[in-house]
């Protein structure tokens, strides 16, 4: 990734696309009620029949995961025809799939190009099956302009943000692949047994940091929470940022989500070096950002996230300055051990360093569940997540940027 300044300028919620590309249909998966109706109006459909088709198509995209029009059997045959010829049905496209021994997903998905020198962005969205749930993670950009010395996502460039519909086309994906589209007719592909909701919950702890994308964030979380389409419950709805201080009130206003602190550090001189933008937003204004943010309670609280790193952040005194940071926060810690990756410079804690960890929090008063890594085999578990699109060559992504070969 190009290594930016702590405050990098938010990028253009899409690329724009280079002189002379050809109009290719756009797609009207992942769109919300909003855009969705906008679409209609522009292939003439009158404004009160907009409005009632808004809800017909919602139900088709959402509750029933349609691929064809044809399958609108409640719309006319030339509205159909109609949103065949301006439109498609495209989700992101699978690259690959990779499946843990664990039972993990990962797939690398390819966004829609944009232009002709444009392959199509590419970025990575994992499915972990539990018990209990079923948890999509899905990335907000394509890259990031983080630079965790910890997170090997944090070692690619930033190539630009995802649009809302591309957040949501990472859940219509997985509820295709995993058969949990009533549509789709019987469930042999399900992971999970019970006949329930495969995905049933969703963390925004992919790649990027969702806080630099909150517009598009924030309308995919409307869409996806909707109850007559997606139907997941907010409360089910995850954003982890590394503590973009600044956009954290927004987000508790506009999205009512879950959230999540990457934290990782109990003192500014550490944090600064495992997660730079530390050095913009401290500890201290960090964790009173938490205590503001709208809507906290003992049933809305917030999680920590704190990775393991042997001989760095794991001895007895952290775990208790951590204990005294969080006072007065409704907080859940959830204690990660490392997931090496090829390059780094850190080495999980020992499973013994980890559980004396937890328990200090946990005679603290706080739930400081250990969370088991997932995916470590196919590189899908926490902060392994690197797509495929750091490999275009310089002379592919100055195309991409600015429609002009390198020189």
């Amino acid at each position: 990734m190009a290594t930016a300044s702590l405050d990098t300028a938010r990028p253009d919620a899409s690329p724009v696309p280079a002189p002379g590309a050809a109009e290719a249909k756009p797609s009207l998966v992942g769109l919300g009620r909003a855009a969705l109706k906008d679409s209609l109006l522009g292939i003439g459909v009158p404004e009160r029949e907009a409005r009632m088709r808004v809800g017909q198509i919602w139900g088709w995209l959402y509750g029933r995961g349609i691929q064809d029009f044809d399958e609108m059997t409640n719309v006319g045959k030339g509205l159909r025809a109609g949103l065949s010829d301006a439109f498609t049905l495209d989700r992101p496209e699978i690259v690959t799939e990779q499946v843990s021994v664990d039972g993990t997903r990962k797939w690398l998905l390819r966004m829609k190009p944009t232009g002709p020198h444009d392959r199509g962005a590419e970025i990575e969205t994992v499915y972990i099956p539990d018990e209990d749930r079923g948890t999509l993670c899905v990335s907000s950009q394509v890259g990031c302009t983080l630079t965790c010395s910890f997170c090997h996502t944090g070692t690619q460039r930033l190539v630009r943000n995802l649009t809302a519909a591309e957040i949501v086309g990472q859940l219509v994906v997985a509820r295709d692949r995993l058969g949990d589209f009533p549509s789709l007719g019987g469930r042999e592909t399900a992971i999970l047994p019970d006949g329930g909701r495969i995905v049933t919950n969703i963390v925004f702890m992919g790649m990027g940091e969702p806080l630099y994308n909150l517009d598009n964030v924030v309308d995919a979380i409307d869409t996806i929470s909707d109850g007559e389409g997606l139907t997941l419950s907010r409360r089910r709805i995850t954003v982890s940022t590394s503590g973009v201080v600044p956009e954290m009130p927004a987000l508790g206003e506009r999205a009512s989500a879950m959230l999540a602190i990457s934290l990782h550090a109990v003192r500014d001189d550490l944090r600064n070096e495992l997660v730079p933008l530390n050095k913009r937003y401290p500890l201290a204004t960090l964790l009173q950002a938490c205590r503001d943010y709208p809507g906290l309670s003992n049933a809305r609280r917030i999680t920590f996230e704190y990775v393991m790193l042997k001989g760095v952040n794991d001895s007895d005194a952290d775990a208790r300055e951590l204990v005294r940071l969080l006072r007065g926060i409704p907080a859940k810690i959830n204690l990660i051990p490392f997931n090496p990756w090829p390059g780094s410079a850190y080495e999980c804690s020992s499973w013994e360093r980890i559980e004396r960890f937890s328990e200090i929090v946990f005679r603290a008063g706080y739930a400081s569940p250990v969370r088991t890594p997932r995916g470590r085999d196919i590189l899908a578990a926490c902060g392994q997540l690197k797509s495929e699109t750091e490999k275009l060559s310089v002379r592919a992504r100055l195309m991409l940027e600015t429609g002009h070969p390198a020189h």
